[in-house]
């Protein structure tokens, strides 16, 4: 009995050491972006191996916010997140309810061949080609050139996710809304779309940090149009706008800032965000 006891207690220990440490790799850039923020740019290049600032300047928030123009760039930056995050949500919902309910020739087959691009990753390579195709369309100066691209392209995790929870809806929903004279997008917009809640706060959750962190992007279609830079990029512009040639001491207060949003979209949605996450990786 004994030695049961001490066997379950070095397993706790061993869990909880790992979860610690787990825990401190992960909040240790977040926590030193903070406080390196309420540092000196002096104090940055001299003793950046130190955590903790030993004067809290408030000034760079200050400085940040002001010089960059943050205030249009942050506006810049929920518009183009928000509407990928909409845009997202209505075509991964409505792509996962076709390949799951709906019957037409192929659809296992197309399924697989989109799916299968998830493995193939070819980074910043695609970036000219889509950059041309936008330039055709009179798209390439501006944020909604990176929003229809982003919508339009289809993550192809976030159609996996909502194909996978849609089949752990009864099908019976959709027989009874059948027999009341819907029609197959009818009973999407009515029966299915309403249950999709966790399922819609995992996609907001993992599309807006996707697209809010995005820089490469749109940082190419609004090279010609500075005024409409999200707040990543405009982040970027702080590094040379201080007394010093590189001032990290803004750039770490605007990475601060730029880190408010995300932290309040989790808040929001996190309860829903496990449960929309894991949807159909168990059978019952």
């Amino acid at each position: 009995m004994k030695k049961h006891i001490l066997q379950r207690t070095l397993s706790k220990l061993l869990i909880y050491t790992v979860l610690t440490l787990v825990f401190i790799v992960a909040i240790f850039p977040v926590l030193y972006t903070l406080l390196g923020s309420f540092k000196g740019n002096m104090e940055l290049l001299t003793e950046g191996n130190r955590l903790f600032p030993r004067k809290f300047v408030l000034d760079n928030y200050k400085q940040a916010w002001q010089i960059a123009n943050f205030s249009q760039y942050t506006l810049n930056s929920l518009f183009m997140s928000g509407s990928i995050v909409l845009g997202t949500i209505i075509s991964c919902t409505i792509a996962g309810y076709v390949f799951e309910r709906g019957h037409f020739k192929g659809k296992n087959l197309i399924f697989t061949l989109v799916v299968s691009s998830m493995f193939v990753s070819l980074g910043s390579l695609t970036l000219y080609p889509v950059f041309m195709i936008a330039k055709f369309f009179g798209i390439n100066k501006s944020l909604w050139g990176v929003i229809i691209i982003r919508v339009f392209g289809l993550n192809v995790t976030n159609l996996f996710i909502a194909r996978a929870y849609i089949r752990t809806i009864s099908y019976e929903i959709d027989e009874s809304a059948m027999l009341d004279g819907c029609s197959f997008f009818q009973i999407y917009h009515t029966m299915i779309l309403p249950l999709l809640k966790p399922l819609v706060a995992t996609i907001a959750i993992l599309e807006f940090r996707h697209s809010w962190n995005d820089y490469l992007m749109p940082l190419v279609f609004t090279l010609s149009n500075p005024k409409r830079m999200p707040l990543i990029v405009g982040i970027m512009e702080l590094k040379s706008s201080g007394e010093a040639a590189t001032s990290w001491n803004l750039m770490l207060a605007g990475s601060s800032i730029a880190l408010i949003p995300m932290i309040v979209v989790y808040l929001i949605f996190n309860r829903n965000f496990i449960e929309g996450l894991t949807a159909g990786s168990v059978k019952g």
